[in-house]
């Protein structure tokens, strides 16, 4: 019987957390993924012990390596990969949110970290598990992208997150080009400002609010859109 596949990154919390969570109750097996491993192992073990089919990997998705490994995991478990969500990402600016920094003042070794991780990192999983992607029935990839990251409105502040995130949305559309002709479809979603521990406790929407669209875009049927940006299954401008 045809089991149904996931991976999501980031997911020892917050969006990541959720997304494995409801996915898993959709019947998926879900390969959660972090870097903390101490983090994504009680993560994992509190879904398992609900009766859900989730595994726990420590990964630090800006190391070459831990992907590979990663990925050589899966596919000793699995054939095929349905669903590949990469959600892991840092607002690395010193002081988060409250960040002060500029582009005249940040290090420019953070904008590297950060495309390390946000940019660079979602192009290491996609291209480690191209092959298992091709042999799902349905494969999707959905990169977490932020409204931050949009160039149609662009403001200041938070210059490396800001960055990364448009980079990351480069490569959806570069990914859509270039998956053209398969069943492959990729997407770039916003889940909007949530309260989690990156957005804080302030913030306007909640965590079931910020997934919702990443989920849709994780099912979207045969004739569903692919080199979107989307929030709240609405495309929204780059």
């Amino acid at each position: 019987m045809y089991k149904k596949v996931a991976v999501v990154t980031g997911a020892n919390r917050g969006l990541g957390y959720a997304l494995t969570k409801a996915l898993a109750e959709d019947d998926y097996k879900v390969f959660m993924v972090g870097r903390n491993k101490i983090e994504v192992d009680n993560a994992s073990a509190k879904l398992q012990e609900a009766g859900l089919n989730v595994e726990g990997f420590e990964a630090d998705v800006s190391k070459a390596r831990h992907v590979t490994a990663l990925s050589s995991y899966v596919q000793s478990q699995s054939d095929h990969l349905d669903i590949l969500i990469n959600n892991a990402g840092v607002i690395i600016e010193p002081g988060g949110l409250d960040s002060q920094v500029t582009c005249f003042t940040i290090n420019p070794e953070l904008v590297e970290q950060a495309f390390s991780i946000n940019t660079v990192g979602a192009l290491r999983l996609v291209q480690a598990f191209y092959d298992l992607l091709k042999k799902a029935r349905q494969p999707r990839i959905v990169n977490v992208s932020s409204g931050m990251g949009t160039l149609n409105k662009i403001e200041g502040g938070w210059p490396a997150y800001r960055m990364s995130k448009a980079a990351m949305n480069a490569l959806t559309g570069i990914l859509a080009v270039e998956l053209e002709g398969t069943r492959i479809k990729v997407n770039s979603v916003d889940p909007g400002w949530v309260r989690t521990d990156m957005g804080g406790p302030n913030a306007p929407r909640s965590i079931e609010e910020g997934i919702k669209g990443i989920l849709w875009a994780a099912k979207l049927p045969a004739d569903g859109p692919s080199g979107g940006f989307f929030k709240d299954e609405e495309p929204i401008p780059w």
